[in-house]
């Protein structure tokens, strides 16, 4: 008989199943227990049957005999693993099979290294796994840029009169029509594609009490776009009739160029004109030349080692 070392049989209450008071002896107890495992117990309910209170022991008797399948806990991982077997045999590659199952490459290299490789993919498979890989990464990152822009049009609130005035001075001297030293030309007009600044240099021309009978519209455009839509658009958009457009300014169409403005949603930009405008451009020019001579006296600025 194997003996159970000394330590263990002086320590009171190990539950040595009659070992110790020689009443069974380890062959007897090893062929319960292997008996008791092979019916499907646990081990719990095969130490409670052979009152055997030792791990150690308990070990010994069940050393090479495998639990039984209602006893093992299932693991998630066992099923991603045999569904990425099953895609690496159809001859998946890892960075697919990443892709597809959402699991690190370090995994499947780990479940699927004994499997044979899968053939070279072309360019096409490759560019389309690629995305793939990146459409969760780009959807996140929209997600987020719609929230901080939600978050930061909340912050406007609304606008005075002179938060109005100055954000149409700024709009005005980015996007408008200037003089130059060399060519002096007085005239305010404003010429852009985004719908967005159309209605806010309006509403800020409104604001300076320029009338709508001093304002002309007419639309520039490619001349492979869709023109007829595109007038009617900026008709709708500034409250005017198509007819009362000034003649649309085409651009030829040049075959060497690679144009990303194209499709349903280009739509050319919209030239507005103000009539009898001198004056008003004289103020104009005056008014930002306050706004940076105001800004450059700021004391915050003057610290700033620009």
């Amino acid at each position: 008989m194997n003996e159970i070392p000394a330590q263990r049989q002086l320590r009171e209450g190990d539950g040595l199943a009659g070992l110790r008071q020689g009443s069974a002896t380890y062959e007897e107890l090893r062929a319960k227990a292997i008996a008791f495992r092979r019916e499907g117990l646990s081990r719990r309910q095969i130490r409670d049957r052979l009152k055997v209170g030792n791990n150690d022991l308990l070990n010994r008797l069940l050393e090479g005999e495998p639990p039984p399948e209602w006893t093992k806990r299932p693991r998630a991982k066992d099923e991603m693993r045999a569904r990425a077997r099953t895609l690496r045999l159809k001859g998946w590659t890892y960075d697919r099979i990443e892709v597809e199952l959402g699991v690190s490459r370090s995994s499947i290299s780990l479940w699927a290294r004994d499997l044979p490789k899968p053939p070279p993919r072309s360019p096409e498979e490759a560019s389309a796994i690629s995305k793939r890989g990146w459409e969760v990464t780009l959807q996140k990152r929209e997600e987020e840029r719609q929230r901080v822009k939600s978050r930061s049009a909340q912050e406007i609130g609304q606008l005075s009169n002179r938060e109005l005035f100055l954000i149409g001075v700024g709009l005005y001297w980015a996007e408008g029509s200037k003089s130059k030293s060399y060519r002096r030309n007085e005239t305010v007009t404003f010429i852009n594609s985004d719908p967005d600044m159309i209605r806010v240099y309006l509403a800020w021309l409104s604001l300076l009490k320029v009338s709508s009978d001093r304002l002309r519209f007419s639309v520039m455009i490619h001349e492979s776009a869709d023109v007829a839509a595109t007038e009617r658009y900026w008709a709708d958009l500034v409250n005017q009739d198509v007819a009362d457009f000034g003649k649309t300014t085409l651009k030829r169409h040049n075959p060497k160029t690679i144009r990303k403005n194209v499709g349903a949603d280009y739509r050319g930009c919209l030239v507005v004109r103000v009539l009898q405008c001198a004056d008003l451009y004289r103020r104009i020019e005056g008014w930002w030349s306050g706004i940076v001579e105001a800004a450059s006296e700021r004391s915050d600025l003057k610290q700033c080692p620009f």
